[in-house]
């Protein structure tokens, strides 16, 4: 790693506010049942949405940010629906001569864990299509375990090690906003 003169000035990361989906998963590794998905149901994970209270809490972060950091030289999001919509009403808190001056750029890097084949499953139905992975995920751990067909924790924080490790080489000195998972 760079030190910390070829390292950001500043980096704040942001995640993205609630989304429908956070309501109905409550934490869950999958959904308790039909009735819990129904809302979200066959929806790809990356148009999901912000709901109103996501959207209030974006704009009271965007006039916490100002506030505290004034403007940002580069903004990432992970180019989904909830994030850029977070960032959005983040924006909202700038001027748009200041919003002109803040470049903003999508990096896959910065996207949500993939699920893979259970991420619209409920808990039922991830026992019946992998009868095995609770004997897997209890041997392998919640760090190393990867959903079938998903990433591992583990995946997730190579390619955010490897991010860091590209804003470190390419922002040096900047003012940079992160706004993710």
């Amino acid at each position: 790693m760079p030190d910390a003169a070829n390292r950001p000035a500043l980096l704040v990361l942001v995640r993205h506010g609630q989304s429908q989906r956070n309501i109905v998963k409550k934490q869950n590794r999958f959904y308790l049942d039909d009735e819990s998905r129904k809302a979200v149901k066959g929806v790809p994970d990356h148009l999901i949405e912000l709901t109103d209270e996501g959207r209030r809490q974006s704009r009271e972060t965007g006039g916490a940010l100002r506030d505290a950091y004034g403007t940002f030289d580069y903004i990432v999001h992970s180019g989904y629906a909830r994030t850029i919509q977070t960032l959005d009403h983040i924006l909202e808190a700038y001027t748009p001569e200041e919003r002109a001056r803040m470049p903003v750029r999508h990096h896959l890097f910065t996207r949500e864990r993939d699920g893979g084949h259970t991420y619209d499953m409920t808990d039922a139905e991830a026992q019946a299509a992998f009868p095995w992975l609770q004997d897997y995920w209890n041997t392998f751990g919640p760090f190393f375990a990867r959903p079938p067909g998903g990433e591992s924790l583990a995946q997730v924080c190579e390619r955010v090690y490897a991010f860091l490790q590209k804003l470190a080489r390419t922002m040096a000195g900047r003012r940079v906003l992160v706004v993710s998972h």
